[in-house]
């Protein structure tokens, strides 16, 4: 995955569409479906909780499906972007002790992806406004920018990839 300047302002709005589409479309569809199903097999108990625990599940799967349909459209790419940005970040996460580790050692591989992960996490968090943490990231910036001069590497972000991660 690649860095990608994307519009702010787009984002919100387009996130903003999809949340609204998906909670009026979970609404709709399980009410929908439990209802019919009510109707079609009504309970002598009058407890019909098996029946709306139905509709929300397949609502949610059909609502899911719908995303991981409409995630290629052009109107979902800032939003599909910050979702996979989130999926590298994260897994980039879960390997972030062994990656400092191996930077602090001098690994060329370890260094990338830890740049990855503090400009995309720079991005993102600029896109949720969630600056709160800025200084966090701003301090591990440093300590990576004093490996990178100590060691003498050269970090081109667009060499980093997810197949990095597999050594750590």
């Amino acid at each position: 995955m690649q860095l990608k300047e994307i519009d702010k302002k787009r984002y919100r709005s387009r996130l903003n569409v999809v949340i609204v589409a998906c909670i009026v479309s979970l609404a709709v569809l399980s009410l929908s479906i439990s209802q019919t199903l009510i109707y079609l097999f009504p309970s002598e108990a009058g407890s019909h909780f098996h029946w709306n625990l139905l509709g929300v599940v397949v609502s949610a799967i059909a609502v899911g499906m719908t995303l991981r349909k409409l995630k290629s459209h052009p109107k979902m790419f800032e939003v599909a972007y910050i979702w996979d940005l989130k999926h590298q970040l994260n897994l980039i996460y879960r390997k972030n002790r062994k990656l400092l580790a191996a930077a602090e050692q001098g690994n060329k591989e370890a260094m990338l992806a830890l740049q990855f992960s503090y400009q995309g996490s720079r991005q993102l968090w600029q896109m949720d406004d969630n600056t709160i943490t800025m200084s966090s990231l701003n301090t591990a910036q440093n300590q990576l920018d004093k490996w990178v001069e100590e060691y003498d590497v050269q970090l081109d972000i667009s060499d980093y990839h997810s197949g990095l991660l597999k050594e750590f």
